[in-house]
């Protein structure tokens, strides 16, 4: 695993079906247990009122049941009731993202914690306002960006696409996240696209960390 030092990560991945935050909670206990202070933030929670599932499920995979910066808003700062865009629910919510209770949220729980992984709403793409798309939110904010992938069908392309546009904006790829759940019956794509994009980030991205996501058995279904 690619080292992770004391910062904000912006996680992302090429869809809103990725399992960015199965992959978000994952990493963040396994950091957990090899001793770094690390503490996960939605975002942008849309669907829901007052409370974030996807904050939820991070602290059922970490086991730390909900934190005070839970209780305290800070892992969840803006949270809109529609499940759509943050552009389309805001919309809906009549009211602005308030992107600056957004930052200052992270900075605390920065000043926290070592490190902080900040889960995105959708995809690497998605629209936050009219002229300002979540990938032009990340290069704003210097994040170092943990992308979400996958092996099911379509994930190639998907995944090609989103590292042309990172590398357009200078965004600094730490590390991909390739998310083997579900398990499928025939692994021939799985295990293709796999070595397909290892070997597409070695050559593009040598920088870049890899990291295999496995499935995790839990009472329900972790995506």
């Amino acid at each position: 695993m690619k080292a992770f030092s004391p910062s904000i990560y912006f996680v992302s991945g090429i869809d809103t079906d990725a399992g960015k935050s199965y992959c978000t909670a994952y990493l963040a206990r396994e950091l957990s247990r090899l001793g770094q202070r690390v503490i996960t933030q939605k975002f942008i929670q849309t669907g829901n009122v007052g409370h974030s599932e996807d904050i939820d499920l991070h602290r059922r995979i970490m086991g730390t049941g909900l934190l005070p910066e839970d209780r305290e808003g800070l892992t969840m700062p803006e949270i809109f009731s529609y499940p759509a865009s943050p552009l389309l629910a805001s919309r809906i919510d009549q009211r602005p993202i308030r992107f600056k209770r957004i930052s200052q949220a992270a900075i605390e729980l920065a000043r926290r914690y070592d490190v902080v992984f900040m889960e995105g709403a959708g995809g690497l793409m998605v629209p936050l306002t009219l002229e300002l798309l979540t990938i032009d939110y990340i290069a704003q904010q210097h994040y170092p960006l943990l992308f979400v992938t996958s092996g099911k069908l379509g994930s190639v392309s998907h995944t090609l696409l989103s590292l042309e546009a990172i590398k357009r904006r200078g965004i600094r790829l730490h590390t991909m996240l390739y998310n083997l759940y579900p398990t499928l019956p025939d692994p021939t794509i799985q295990d293709d696209t796999r070595l397909y994009l290892k070997q597409y980030l070695a050559k593009h991205f040598p920088d870049a960390g890899w990291i295999e996501v496995p499935v995790i058995s839990l009472n329900e279904s972790p995506i």
